[in-house]
């Protein structure tokens, strides 16, 4: 007995010697601050109140991850709220995604959208799959395929090597497509035999001469891969209309810097455009270059900024013919992601999907061009309420980023431009990797990509069609700022109802 409580007391002592030394630190602690703070000249704040200041960054920075879990309610926060994050998260774990009760959603703001129901809905045996949608027929090799939700543009570099893995054996599971970004074509891409949509950025990493410039050998070299099936040109991004890609150093490692033609450390920096590219002529030149070195379908990726664009796109391949025009156009909104973007760009630049995916259509239409130029659209659609409207308003396919980092365990921690990511997508750091296990992630991958298609169909067939690339805008409705709703083949009415008002 006497040694059990020798034992304790010599375990209260240390435990006080401990105790005593760790106030001794934060003693010293707060007296080293506080003349640095008095001495300092770079914060007001931290001069005036010393050692107290210190704490308002540590609560703004908390305030970030806060907020989400205590504060916002369901509806609230930006980019992406609680419940449209939730409904990602269930349809990945491929858990039950229904609801009770009743709706948390507030039909009444201006620019809602919702569809109209049809009383006579589609019957289940009825419903069909997807449709086939063949890309390039002027193509040495054109690309058919059924997948309508498929995985936008992150390059390898921006995300990490688990992720991309994780991406690519999802998309090979679901029957869906993955675009490499403009970081290159990776041997984690191809690892899966997933079908491959290679993405030629302003930098044209991956294909790219050390000068700059093409590289054709290099073209033929990622062309010869089976699995790559497209080529897409990218003019700009829904983030950042106007700049390249912007690739920390601190994430170029020397796996990246030699699929980039980089060194190890320095900033990836793309050009704001193609150097190549000054006009439409100049685009439609690239596109059939391209396409003929490689014999696949070639499109282009931008941000509908100048009306004027589409016009003068258009009439020149008029005059060219048909098989000059790109084999696909992915229209990005505004509102995209992006790993990293100067604030007045990813805030004021470039025209929402909502307005310029319609357009864009209409202007393919009235030209005779809609059936030759497929239409991706992109930028903010992770739920199946966005890409049952993009379907509405005359997409043939949806594609989606943010959605599928979601789908890997992204919590929205807006660290994307740091290598500091806490859920291994974006970063190179390979204890915070650690976690990302890409065999479990791509079933989550996967099951999201199912359980969208599920829902888009479960949509189309309330409103009467049998499957989701038959929805039309008369399907869709649009809240006003009167507070009553419109059709949105009223809003954006086709060509020829146009010519026929005129």
């Amino acid at each position: 007995m006497s040694q059990l409580s020798t034992s304790l007391l010599s375990v209260l002592e240390i435990l006080s010697l401990v105790f005593v030394f760790a106030v001794g630190l934060a003693a010293l602690w707060v007296v080293v601050a506080y003349f640095r703070d008095k001495t300092q000249t770079e914060s007001t704040l931290r001069r005036n109140y010393p050692v107290v200041a210190r704490f308002r960054y540590f609560f703004e920075h908390m305030g970030e991850f806060f907020r989400q879990y205590f504060f916002a309610q369901d509806r609230e926060e930006m980019p992406f709220n609680r419940a449209e994050r939730s409904w990602v998260y269930r349809a990945a774990k491929n858990v039950d995604s229904t609801v009770a009760f009743g709706s948390t959603r507030d039909l009444r703001p201006t620019g809602t959208v919702y569809f109209a129901n049809c009383p006579f809905p589609t019957l289940e045996q009825d419903a069909q799959g997807p449709s086939d949608v063949t890309v390039g027929p002027f193509a040495r090799h054109p690309y058919t395929t059924d997948s309508m939700f498929n995985i936008s543009g992150m390059s390898y570099g921006a995300i990490s090597i688990p992720a991309v893995r994780a991406l690519s054996q999802g998309a090979k599971k679901a029957g869906m497509w993955i675009n490499t970004g403009e970081g290159g074509l990776s041997p984690y891409h191809l690892e899966s035999g997933a079908d491959v949509v290679f993405q030629i950025g302003t930098g044209k990493f991956g294909v790219r001469k050390p000068e700059g410039g093409f590289d054709e050998d290099k073209l033929r070299t990622v062309a010869a891969h089976d699995a790559v099936k497209m080529f897409e040109i990218k003019l700009s991004q829904g983030a950042k209309p106007g700049k390249g890609g912007i690739l920390p150093g601190a994430k170029v490692t020397e796996d990246i810097a030699e699929i980039r033609g980089l060194q190890v450390g320095q900033d990836a920096i793309s050009p704001n455009r193609h150097p190549e590219i000054d006009s439409v002529g100049d685009l439609l030149d690239m596109i059939a270059y391209v396409r003929d070195i490689t014999g696949k379908p070639v499109g282009f990726k931008a941000v509908i900024g100048s009306y004027g664009f589409f016009d003068d796109l258009c009439a020149e391949i008029l005059k060219r013919g048909p098989e000059s025009a790109p084999d696909f156009v992915t229209i990005d909104s505004s509102d995209g992601g992006t790993g990293a973007a100067p604030m007045s760009l990813i805030d004021n630049m470039g025209m929402p999907l909502r307005e310029s995916l319609p357009l864009t259509v209409d202007m393919l239409k009235k030209n005779g061009l809609r059936d030759r130029i497929k239409v991706c659209a992109s930028g903010k659609m992770i739920n199946p309420s966005e890409v049952a409207w993009a379907f509405c308003a005359g997409a043939d396919f949806v594609n989606s980023a943010r959605g599928f980092m979601f789908a890997l365990g992204c919590i929205q921690a807006l660290q994307c431009n740091k290598n500091t990511c806490p859920t291994g997508i974006t970063t190179h750091n390979t204890k915070l990797q650690f976690g990302l296990d890409p065999t479990s992630k791509s079933e989550r991958v996967a099951s999201y990509a199912r359980n969208m298609k599920k829902e888009v169909g479960i949509i189309a067939h309330s409103c009467g069609v049998a499957e989701p690339r038959q929805l039309k805008r008369h399907h869709a409705r649009i809240v006003l700022d009167n507070g009553r709703s419109v059709s949105m083949h009223e809003l954006y009415p086709e060509p020829a109802q146009l010519q026929a008002a005129e």
